[in-house]
């Protein structure tokens, strides 16, 4: 019998969204923790309802943390005359608490239309190479909007580096700072996903994209296995000849895309599941802020692009239709998920889920 697996990625946004300004005061709306609450609460009680539609697959939730993760960040170097700063890669670890703890509202949601389930949340590591270009060119949007002229004093006196993210509804540009966003590789806690699946229950993975490591070489000295991580930590054991290398981790500063981390869970747990010999249907559906990818996008020849076959999607991948720091990601982990056997990928809101089934709606990638 072949399993279906439905991976929801959501936006960070879709629980704290950016670029909102108050039409009175023309000063950025922050949404407070109370917002924050009651839009994922919003959010969950949808994705409750899709999973009642079908109860008889399995279902993994991810999400970004793009503003949440800026935030902690500004507020750790605002606060740096008074408190420790914190390296980016616990600012990852916060939000991914933080942030599965506000999706997790989920399991009542799931309650509330009669299905015991849970939605597990679970803080995760994802492996990133430490040589990747993407640490010279940062690219990874985060934290609050600017004006251009408010991104230019920033750069200039706090030594961010900011970059254009979109025009707002007015037609005003919007900058936000960015941060290096290295490929994922491999994701430690890969069992633990797996593990909730068995149990029937919902896993939150990937979180933020995951909080990015890097995998340790050890050296020798002295006869010893020495892995040396942050902070001075060293992990230690005999050496041997002919010894497996140990599998130990130490954060690196960045923030992974959550497209990729959740289009790279979907293919590890296909890859895996082929090898025990299961039958596994697998798709990934991203959800954001607009009715999918279109071309020429907020200008007067915009085009929805409601299906691409996985040639298709390449092509326009190729003219450089995407840009690198919004549907370009999303479109790449469409393409990777598609690659590494996915049956379908999908790009919409959600509220929009149902019409994209149908064609309707959001953008649909298919073989």
């Amino acid at each position: 019998m072949t399993k279906k697996l439905r991976i929801f990625a959501l936006g960070g946004n879709q629980v704290s969204p950016t670029g909102r300004v108050d039409p009175e005061t023309n000063k950025q709306i922050l949404p407070d923790i109370a917002e924050q609450w009651q839009r994922a609460a919003a959010t969950v009680k949808l994705l409750a309802k899709i999973v009642k539609a079908a109860p008889e697959h399995d279902y993994i939730l991810t999400h970004g943390n793009g503003p949440q993760v800026g935030n902690i960040l500004l507020r750790s170097e605002y606060a740096a005359d008074i408190l420790h700063p914190l390296p980016l890669d616990v600012c990852n670890a916060d939000s991914q608490g933080a942030l599965g703890y506000m999706l997790a509202q989920l399991t009542n949601a799931l309650h509330t239309e009669g299905l015991d389930k849970i939605a597990a949340e679970t803080v995760m590591q994802v492996v990133v190479d430490a040589n990747d270009d993407s640490f010279n060119d940062p690219s990874k949007f985060i934290g609050q909007a600017y004006t251009k002229a408010k991104a230019v004093e920033l750069e200039q006196k706090q030594n961010m580096t900011l970059k254009f993210y979109k025009n707002d509804d007015n037609g005003n540009e919007i900058w936000r700072r960015v941060v290096p966003s290295p490929a994922p590789i491999d994701i430690v806690e890969i069992d633990i996903v797996e593990a909730v699946l068995k149990s029937g229950n919902i896993p939150i993975a990937v979180g933020g994209g995951g909080i990015p490591v890097i995998r340790i070489k050890p050296s020798f000295e002295k006869g010893q296995e020495i892995y040396r991580g942050n902070y001075g930590i060293e992990y230690l054991r005999k050496a041997q000849d002919g010894q497996k290398e140990l599998a130990i981790y130490s954060g690196i500063e960045a923030v992974i895309d959550k497209d990729l981390s959740s289009s790279m869970l979907g293919a590890m747990l296909l890859a895996r599941a082929k090898e025990r010999g299961e039958k596994l249907e697998a798709e990934l559906t991203i959800f954001t802020d607009v009715d999918g990818a279109k071309l020429n996008f907020q200008k007067e020849n915009q085009v929805d692009l409601r299906h691409l076959t996985l040639d298709e999607l390449i092509e326009l991948e190729q003219t450089g239709a995407f840009p690198a720091g919004s549907m370009g990601p999303k479109i790449a982990a469409a393409r990777k998920f598609i690659e590494a056997g996915g049956s379908k990928a999908y790009i919409t809101k959600v509220d929009l889920f149902a019409q994209t089934l149908l064609g309707k709606a959001g953008t649909t990638i298919s073989r």
